[in-house]
């Protein structure tokens, strides 16, 4: 980029000086030309206003030579100079009447020229005053508080403030009347004896067209622009022409002067050139190199630590735009991964829940054909005509595998509508003690089988202290909450050893959440078993005979039980055997946080 832009810069400054070289001079003379041409046709349009106002003409002429340092003059039809006076000074005397103090241009030298403004008080003296208080010939100019002595004998004096002027330009070319008119007498003289181009010049003139033409001074050398601009007015008999006379040496002086600056200024360009460069094309290629390093990092998902560009060009708003890219595709990307994790939870959910619903199959079928093939054969043996002393039996054992299997019927229904949520809770604050000692007297019978006694332990408090069994009551479905209790004794006296006591223990902390416990002295559950037997059809002893066992669902409905009333709850081994334990809450407790009602 620094190269290139050098590279332009350079071409484009030698392309000018070239330009400039070729093209210049002409395009200043043609300006120059064209711009005196065109004031001299607006000078004509006031001309035809006033053609005899000779006041009103020679401010006109001086305020032309002023704006265009150029000698000018009016013209008869013989191409003859008219006198006028353009220069002048009002004053304002004391008694109200304007005197005009006119500044000669034959015999009055730059040096003569009053330096005077509007406002000034002037003395002046002259040789004489008409009868327009006009003072013709001023002898002397000045402020007045400079004139202490008498006019000269033979002077008239007049005194008074500045209201109007019109004084020549200082170090003007036009100011130097007597030069100035000679040029132009010799150049229309010369003009006049081209007599091939006069005639066709003067028809142009008489035929309301102006003439230009170049003429150069023998004597000096000076090479002038000569322009002639007809001033008839309708109606006017005797015509009258502009003469206009323009020095042309500026132009070759400006030009000459221009390439000697050029060429000498040529070397500070080009340094000049060279170092806004170099920092041009930093100033463009570091943000173009700031933005290509966190395009790259966007290319290799880098979403982190994206500059910003604080400009408010272009560049700025790009980088704001790639920032906000940025954070879009790392808010996105952060999104997808959350989704792609989630979506490999769902799956690896799936497939736990086909590989449960195929051993849930596997294991309906298996506890459905064993006492379905005991009824078959009970009932083939009736058919067969057994003898009379069996047939009671046989019609007991069928009764008894048909009530297993409605049990695990039913197990299954009731487990399947707590998995498809279809479950309402009605909770009530009840009492958990008598609930509990209610359950335990329903399995005086299995109890008495295996030699088994329950014992209600005393509530044990965080310092270590025991007190004494106690009413406890808790804000929960009472209906689901007895599932739960008999599910978890029945599960105790079924895995205890004979002879041996389950003890059940209630614990109610200070935040009012009672902790229930039931604890079976037996075999303990291997560590990799203790969280998926809360699985339906899991069971830890894989040997265990069928009268030994239930149908594998009733922890799985504790489970989700517990987990609509948000109780927390889980098994452990401990010293005697293995612990299972839930919490509730009371309803106190329950009604400070987030209740339902209805699941």
């Amino acid at each position: 980029m620094f190269i290139v832009t050098s590279a332009v810069v350079l071409l484009a400054f030698l392309v000018v000086m070239a330009a400039e070289g070729v093209f210049f001079e002409r395009f200043y003379r043609g300006t120059k030309i064209s711009r005196l041409a065109g004031s001299m046709e607006s000078f004509a349009a006031l001309y035809r206003k006033h053609p005899d106002d000779e006041q009103q003409v020679s401010r006109l002429l001086g305020e032309f030579m002023n704006r265009h340092d150029a000698s000018i003059a009016i013209l008869n039809r013989e191409f003859t100079q008219l006198h006028y006076e353009p220069y002048y000074i009002d004053l304002r005397t004391s008694d109200g009447k304007t005197v005009k103090v006119v500044i000669p241009t034959e015999g009055t030298t730059s040096e003569a020229i009053p330096q005077v403004a509007i406002g000034d008080q002037l003395t002046v003296d002259g040789m004489f005053m008409d009868q327009l208080d006009t003072i013709m010939n001023p002898v002397n100019i000045r402020l007045s508080v400079e004139a202490t002595e008498e006019p000269d004998i033979g002077l008239v004096r007049a005194e008074g403030e500045v209201a109007d002027l019109l004084l020549p330009e200082l170090n003007s070319r036009s100011y130097n009347p007597f030069y100035q008119d000679t040029l132009i007498d010799d150049a229309l003289q010369t003009w006049r004896a081209q007599t091939n181009d006069v005639s066709s010049s003067e028809s142009r003139l008489k035929g309301g067209e102006p003439v230009r033409f170049e003429w150069r001074d023998t004597w000096s050398g000076v090479e002038y622009v000569v322009l002639l601009q007809p001033l008839a007015n309708e109606g006017q008999t005797v015509p009258r022409y502009m003469v206009a006379l323009s020095s042309l040496q500026p132009v070759g002086e400006a030009v000459e002067i221009l390439q000697r600056y050029v060429i000498v200024l040529a070397p500070l360009i080009i340094v000049l050139v060279v170092l806004l460069s170099l920092i041009f094309s930093r100033i463009v290629s570091r943000p173009l190199l700031a933005l290509n390093r966190t395009a790259a990092r966007l290319a290799e998902l880098d979403f982190s630590a994206v500059p910003e560009a604080r400009t408010k060009d272009e560049f700025g708003e790009l980088s704001r735009h790639l920032a906000r890219l940025s954070r879009n595709l790392d808010q996105a990307l952060k999104e997808l991964t959350r989704a792609n994790h989630q979506l490999q939870l769902d799956v690896e959910e799936k497939r736990i829940a086909e590989e449960l619903r195929k051993e849930l199959v596997a294991n309906i079928s298996h506890e459905l054909k064993t006492p379905l093939g005991i009824v078959k054969g009970f009932a083939e043996g009736l058919q067969d005509g057994v003898a009379d002393d069996k047939k009671e039996r046989y019609l007991a054992l069928i009764v008894s595998e048909t009530d297993r299997m409605n049990a695990l019927i039913m197990d299954m229904l009731e487990l399947s509508k707590f998995e498809v949520k279809k479950v309402q809770l009605h909770p009530r604050s009840f009492s958990l003690t008598s609930l509990i000692q209610r359950m335990a007297g329903s399995f005086d019978q299995q109890l008495e089988a295996k030699g088994l006694r329950i014992e209600l332990n005393r509530g044990q408090e965080e310092d270590g202290q025991t007190t004494e069994w106690h009413e406890v009551t808790v804000w929960a479905d009472p209906k689901r909450i007895e599932q739960v209790i008999l599910n978890l004794l029945s599960n105790a006296v079924r895995h205890a050893r004979e002879e041996s006591t389950i003890h059940i223990a209630l614990h109610r902390d200070v935040d009012g959440k009672t902790t229930t416990t039931i604890e079976n002295a037996g075999p303990s559950i291997a560590e990799a078993d203790l969280a998926r037997i809360w699985d339906h059809f899991y069971r830890a002893e894989r040997s265990r005979d069928r009268k030994t066992g239930g149908t594998g669902l009733g922890l799985a409905i504790v489970k989700h039980i517990l987990e609509l009333h948000g109780s927390e709850y889980g098994a452990r081994n401990t010293e005697r055997g293995v612990a299972f334990y839930f919490t509730l809450l009371d309803k106190e407790t329950q009604n400070g946080g987030e209740t339902h009602d209805e699941t």
